[in-house]
């Protein structure tokens, strides 16, 4: 008789919560987003730009693999939507919405670099609401419904 065990597989944000992991994106991504994008920016060789985003691919991905997750189990289900919609909004609109005029603003004044610093800045930002927010991992509102 054989029996197959399904065994779960369980997220690196499952077993250390998803705090550490936003403050690892947040530390990493205000430390090194600089000496990515400089080197980047002067590069020639299509092998040492890719090596150089795969490097920021390593943290970026600890804010892109659970943002979503975080977001939804920090508001109850009955106000969820709005919950996240809104921030998101509001956010995606100041930051997003001012970058490429942020940028063209730099490269007219012939310091195109200070872009890069202007991006850590806001992953530093981001740090501060990481390490001030409460962990999910073990309080998440995914199911509750107050």
């Amino acid at each position: 008789m054989h029996f197959c065990v399904r065994r779960r597989k369980i997220a690196l944000s499952d077993k250390i919560g998803r705090k550490p992991l936003l403050i690892f994106f947040g530390v990493a991504g205000a430390a090194l987003t600089v000496l990515i994008l400089m080197p980047l920016s002067h590069t020639r060789s299509p092998f040492i730009a890719f090596l150089l985003i795969c490097g920021a691919w390593v943290f970026t991905a600890g804010y892109t693999s659970i943002n979503a997750v975080v977001k939804a189990e920090l508001f109850p289900t009955n106000i969820r939507a709005t919950g996240v919609a809104v921030p998101y909004a509001v956010t995606v609109s100041i930051f997003g919405g001012t970058a490429p005029a942020i940028a063209l603003f730099f490269k007219q004044q012939g310091h195109e670099e200070w872009f890069y610093y202007y991006l850590a800045g806001v992953i530093f930002l981001s740090l501060l609401v990481y390490a001030t927010m409460r962990d999910t991992k073990h309080q998440s509102a995914m199911h509750r419904h107050d």
